[in-house]
């Protein structure tokens, strides 16, 4: 069911506008954290857990607040989740404690279970030959780690990380009532007003679920989304570790990762409406494997054993070809990202908000367990690029299994209704 122009633009425009909100408060740690980190004199398995906290409780929740998207509309879900979000960031900066931060952290990740709300909000005003388009610009949204990383290094050095969480909880509380006072229902939560009908049962919603082509996507998901959140994450606290450089520069390197690896979602959703989502996917995981791999290379030197006098080789990339590489790997990423949620209205326009619940979970959970994962790679191994090497053998899988199901589906009688979705 689609709206009028005008109001799915306003419905777009207010949508994304407030999931950039959100996904700066959602990333705040990547940058207070270092501030925090220092304080507390945390090992980087800590902060690894405290970064991605907030990650954890926007990925769980992301199904919850879908389904209650579909049942109660984005308008009241969303600025209901906003406001949440604010007074846990704002309580952030009273925390006295460790365990207390990882609790307001929790509260924190709220923000990130937005994306649901907005996708099951959005798709309702547009048509499905304009879904793909319309999700990717809704995905730019994620240029709000970039904003974050941008603003926040400055603010906290100028007002510590305690003002910096009550400044971004501020705003935060500022946008819902802003997306309140100007959103309007969807079309679907108004005409349910105009003419009252029974609500699905439960069961009913999440029904898909138990398909494993669901599952798939999820997978997808878990790397082009979340192994994007853990690098927009983990950057600056790399950079600083390998190359040595001050926060100010690491904090804005990581903000120019995360912007291509954000407005490019547009142009993603817009490839994935005009060459189809399948064409998408496959130039993004070929892509992403070549990258890793090359990121892959270890810091250091080698000396040849048995070789008596021999000069030490330097392993790793120089600093220009490493930022390079990573940019490229980010943009690829916000391709696959829209790629990802076009098949989702178009195979489950009536389980938008579950289906998109489930796989912006397991998405966002790449998000939590990958930063936790490549701090205790680091603690364990010595090898800061070991992060990487993770990335490589999830981008393999994926790859693999894509390619597999296609040519199942290639050999299936509904084969050509099947295959030209994907």
């Amino acid at each position: 069911m689609s709206a009028t122009p005008s109001a799915a633009s306003r419905a777009l425009g207010l949508s994304t506008f407030s999931f950039t909100i959100c996904f700066a408060v959602w990333t705040i740690f990547s940058i207070i954290g270092l501030q925090i980190h220092e304080e507390f004199q945390l090992s980087e398995t800590q902060f690894g857990l405290l970064v991605g906290m907030p990650i954890l409780t926007g990925s769980l929740v992301r199904i919850a607040l879908g389904v209650m998207t579909d049942r109660l509309g984005g308008r009241l879900v969303y600025t209901l989740t906003m406001l949440s979000a604010a007074l846990a960031t704002f309580l952030l900066s009273h925390a006295q404690t460790y365990p207390q931060m990882l609790v307001a952290a929790l509260g924190v990740g709220l923000a990130g279970g937005s994306f649901a709300v907005g996708v099951a909000y959005v798709s309702r005003f547009f048509d499905t030959a304009r879904q793909g388009t319309a999700l990717g610009i809704f995905g730019v949204g994620n240029v709000g780690a970039a904003l974050t990383k941008f603003a926040a290094p400055f603010v906290m050095l100028a007002v510590g990380w305690q003002g910096t969480a009550q400044i971004w909880a501020a705003v935060l509380a500022a946008t819902a009532i802003l997306f309140w006072l100007f959103s309007q229902d969807d079309p679907v939560i108004a005409a349910r007003k105009d003419k009252p009908a029974p609500l699905r049962s439960l069961a009913a919603e999440f029904a898909p679920l138990r398909n494993p082509q669901v599952w798939r996507f999820s997978i997808y998901y878990f790397f082009a989304f979340g192994a994007f959140v853990a690098l927009a994450l983990w950057l600056p606290r790399y950079l600083i570790g390998v190359y040595g450089f001050d926060i100010r520069t690491a904090g804005m390197i990581g903000a120019a990762y995360s912007i291509p690896g954000s407005i490019f979602r547009a142009y993603g959703g817009v490839l994935s409406d005009r060459i189809g989502a399948r064409a998408v996917m496959y130039w993004m995981l070929s892509v992403s494997l070549v990258a890793t791999l090359v990121l892959s290379l270890p810091a250091g030197e080698f000396v040849p054993a048995g070789i008596d006098g021999a000069a030490a080789v330097q392993l790793g990339i120089a600093p220009a070809l490493f930022i390079a590489v990573t940019f490229v790997l980010g943009f690829v990423m916000s391709l696959g990202k829209a790629a990802v949620y076009k098949h989702i209205p178009v195979y489950y326009p009536q389980n938008v908000g579950a289906v998109g619940g489930l796989v912006g979970m397991i998405g966002g959970l790449g998000g939590f367990f990958l930063p936790l994962l490549f701090g205790w790679l680091k603690d364990v191994t010595g090898l800061w690029s070991s992060c990487f090497m993770v990335l490589f053998v999830l981008v393999a899988i994926c790859l693999a299994w894509m390619h597999a199901a296609i040519r199942r589906m290639e050999r299936a009688p509904a084969a050509p209704d099947l295959v030209a979705a994907e």
